[in-house]
């Protein structure tokens, strides 16, 4: 191999935390390769919802317009289908961020246009490649990353992590845990024809796990879900003709009267996605050079459809301290000083989201507190207003000192 080409900071994945710390980077100055290896554009198990939280985001990246072309319909509602009830409430509105409301956007050309953005600011995008090795170096990190037909050896300061949670391999920022019964593992699946009302994301509440609905770009209704291992082998089972995702779709459609309504009629002309296993929790954010931004940072079960929020204002939350000390990628004790203090700008940000859904999660997925909490719903179903409220619908981020 030939020299290394020397870079500021080496991004690991180029979903919305990746490509976002990517642009906000370079159009600071910084020389930045930005490593993905799937070949965009890509459909992704994704719940594709933004809320509108992340506005501040996207208009500092220049992107609200484009954003606004592409996606679906303003989400002003939120509901919940669970069995026979079906109930819902007022979406909150933040304040301080105009007339705009949250909405949802397939992957396939989310994780495009922001690709795309970091290349014209001066990223250099490596897709598709794989990283195959990272080793410590006195000068940061060595970085082999390979392709079908090459490698190639990558030099960088600092590295950002930001691929998936559920991410598995030989590398000291990728998951190499083993699978149990209670893993939960998500689908995707997007619908024409829906009877889904309009500007409405309704909570699903099913045996073995909870999902959502929200209309997305090109008059789709995208349905996303999260099941139990186990739940999900009850559903092969009872439908041993029907692959795993048609398997899944076909027990919420069971499971909900709202689901089978909103999809009466609706057809799919795409294969239902699959990956997994989903691990909410809080992770390392910095750990010996390595930053750690979106999913792999800390997540928050998907009941709260704050997946891409999270992981674009985490990139947005670290950047901001990052471009504020050029000097630190030379320094090993300045790069920590901003970990810690990107840390705690996290937890300050998203730990109340994260113990919300996890909260909302536990009560789903057992039928007796689910079964408790119905009537309530019923009768105040204003009270899906305040869950997403607690979920970070209305609290926007404020800029990292």
């Amino acid at each position: 191999m030939t020299a290394p080409q020397i870079f500021d900071a080496l991004i690991i994945g180029a979903g919305p935390a990746g490509s976002t710390a990517a642009l906000m980077l370079a159009r600071a100055g910084w020389s930045v390769a930005l490593i993905e290896k799937k070949t965009f554009p890509r459909r992704k198990v994704c719940g594709e919802f933004m809320s509108a939280t992340s506005r501040i985001v996207l208009r500092e990246l220049g992107l609200d317009d484009r954003y606004d072309a592409l996606a679906g319909p303003d989400v002003s509602r939120v509901g919940l289908y669970a069995g026979e009830t079906v109930l819902d409430a007022a979406m909150p509105k933040p304040s301080g961020i105009g007339a705009a409301w949250g909405k949802a956007l397939g992957r396939e050309h989310f994780d495009l246009m922001l690709a795309e953005a970091a290349v014209q600011a001066g990223a250099t995008l490596w897709q598709p490649w794989t990283v195959a090795a990272l080793v410590r170096t006195e000068c940061g990190y060595s970085c082999d990353i390979v392709n079908r037909h090459q490698q190639r050896r990558l030099g960088a300061r600092t590295i950002i992590a930001a691929h998936g949670s559920w991410e598995r391999g030989p590398l000291p920022v990728q998951d190499v845990r083993s699978h149990d019964a209670s893993d939960l593992i998500a689908f995707k699946a997007h619908f024409s024809d829906s009877q889904l009302p309009t500007g409405l994301m309704p909570l699903l509440v099913f045996r073995g796990g909870y999902g959502g609905m929200v209309h997305s770009d090109s008059s789709r209704v995208s349905l996303s879900c999260c099941v139990r291992r186990d739940a999900l082998a009850a559903c092969r089972q009872r439908w041993p003709d029907a692959s795993a995702g048609e398997a899944v779709v076909e027990h919420i459609k069971n499971s909900c009267v709202g689901v089978r309504d909103a999809l009466d009629g609706a057809r799919t002309s795409e294969p239902v996605l699959s990956a997994g296993p989903i691990r909410p929790g809080i992770r390392t954010r910095y750990s010996d050079g390595v930053f750690f931004v979106g999913n792999i940072a800390g997540e928050a079960h998907p009941i709260v459809a704050e997946g891409i929020s999270m992981a674009m204002q985490s990139a947005w939350l670290l950047c901001r301290r990052l471009i504020a000390r050029p000097d630190a990628v030379s320094s090993p004790s300045a790069l920590a000083n901003i970990g810690s203090a990107y840390a705690a700008d996290w937890d300050a940000a998203f730990a109340l989201r994260l113990r919300a859904a996890a909260l909302f999660a536990t009560i789903a997925a057992r039928p007796a507190a689910a079964g408790f909490a119905m009537p309530l719903l019923r009768r105040f179903p204003e009270i899906l207003t305040f869950g997403a409220q607690l979920s970070g619908k209305t609290r926007t981020l404020v800029a990292a000192a």
